[in-house]
């Protein structure tokens, strides 16, 4: 037995615990970012993360003079730092893993200078980290109050809702909010899970009322696609909604077709050359334009409907310097779109969409509908449309981390 745990082998393979645990603590720091946790019993998650983290200590420890685990014992504690700031008050999960760290890190096989010098490091990351973060966070303290009034889960179960009374110097609000209730993460049993991780910036206001609404009655129907579509018909020919650029070419529209004008910040004179008054504002798809309208604005387009650049605005003449042949629209930036007045636009008129179009960009045949004290202020149909609830996307902002 003496010789198996002195074999080398069985050190390395032990090392292999310390991956597995730097997995679990990257994991965290992960959902820690990009999720909020929620936490059904904390004596149980306390007691499972300290044996867990015990047993990884005792093959840590076994195995300190293994590169892998010199390795884990210096990712640990940086890693848990965002875990620390935004899980702050969960103790019973962050201290365990906490004191995991440090006592690998004290006695990892590493020489002693690099784990003084790595040990200083993590101390000035937390000292500096922490200021930031709640230096940053007191700035966006809010002294309204908010009390929940209702929340629930819809019909077919996608979506729940909250309703929130916020109390402020403005005789206050009711908002009503929406999120998926599909993208949730559950630590072992769905039905009662330990833990429960969601998706931090999902919510959506669907509606606000100002004052505080006297009552507030929620309630969900289900309705067709095609039911929605003749309701929203009645109200307005014209409804815009905003698709994606993968919605947008598969409808069949090129990057081309969706360049309009941007009215509000040109001259007036620009505005009298294609027929528009001083007061009109509204963009101007460029397709609307004919070839001499288009040619004041130093834009001419091609048989094919691909327009170029027929001169160049001064503060662009450095971007292009090395350029040769046209220039074309659709190899600008934004910027440089910008400085041409230009604005890639990604809305369509909702009735210009027929319903096999619908089933195409993936929208349900039917979904829940929400109403507001009688009024419609949810539809799964605009949701789906215009991903309110891009689940998939993991944007780093600065909204995360308050």
């Amino acid at each position: 037995m003496k010789n198996i745990l002195e074999n080398v082998w069985t050190k390395r393979a032990a090392a292999l615990v310390s991956v597995i645990y730097a997995i679990f603590v990257f994991r965290l720091c992960y959902y820690s970012i990009f999720y909020d946790i929620h936490i059904r019993s904390r004596a149980s998650l306390c007691v499972l993360v300290s044996a867990v983290s015990l047993l990884a200590l005792v093959f840590m420890f076994y195995s300190r003079n293994q590169f892998l685990t010199k390795l884990t014992s210096f990712l640990i504690l940086p890693v848990m730092l965002p875990v620390v700031l935004l899980y702050l008050g969960e103790w019973g999960l962050v201290i365990p893993i906490l004191i995991t760290g440090i006592v690998i890190l004290l006695f990892s096989g590493a020489g002693e200078g690099i784990k003084t010098a790595m040990g200083t490091l993590t101390i000035l990351f937390y000292i500096f980290g922490a200021l930031g973060y709640f230096l940053f966070t007191s700035f966006f303290v809010s002294s309204a109050k908010e009390t929940v009034i209702d929340k629930g889960v819809s019909p077919s179960g996608r979506y729940r809702y909250t309703v929130i009374n916020t109390e402020d110097t403005s005789n206050g609000s009711t908002s009503v909010i929406v999120e998926p209730n599909y993208a949730d993460v559950f630590l072992f049993n769905k039905e009662k899970p330990l833990v429960t991780f969601t998706l931090k910036n999902m919510s959506r206001v669907v509606h606000v009322e100002r004052p505080i609404a006297k009552k507030a009655e929620i309630s969900w129907s289900t309705q067709t696609r095609e039911e929605i579509t003749g309701e929203l018909d009645k109200i307005s020919n014209n409804i815009t909604v905003k698709l994606s650029e993968a919605d947008l070419k598969k409808l069949g529209y090129t990057y081309d077709q969706k360049l309009v004008l941007s009215m509000a910040d040109l001259d007036t004179t620009d505005k009298f050359a294609i027929g528009k008054t001083a007061h009109d504002v509204d963009p101007i798809p460029l397709d609307e334009l004919d070839d001499e309208q288009l040619a004041h604005f130093s834009i001419g387009r091609e048989a094919g409907g691909k327009y170029y650049v027929l001169a160049l605005p001064a503060d662009l003449e450095d971007d292009f310097k090395k350029h040769e042949g046209r220039i074309y629209i659709n190899t600008m930036t934004t910027r440089q779109l910008t400085a041409m007045h230009l604005i890639k636009s990604r809305s369509i008129v909702l009735n210009d969409l027929t319903d096999a179009q619908l089933e195409e960009l993936g929208i349900s045949d039917e979904g829940d509908v929400m109403t507001f004290n009688g009024e419609v202020c949810f539809r799964f149909y605009i949701a789906e449309l215009e991903n309110y609830f891009d689940v998939n996307s993991r944007k780093l902002s600065l909204d995360l981390i308050q």
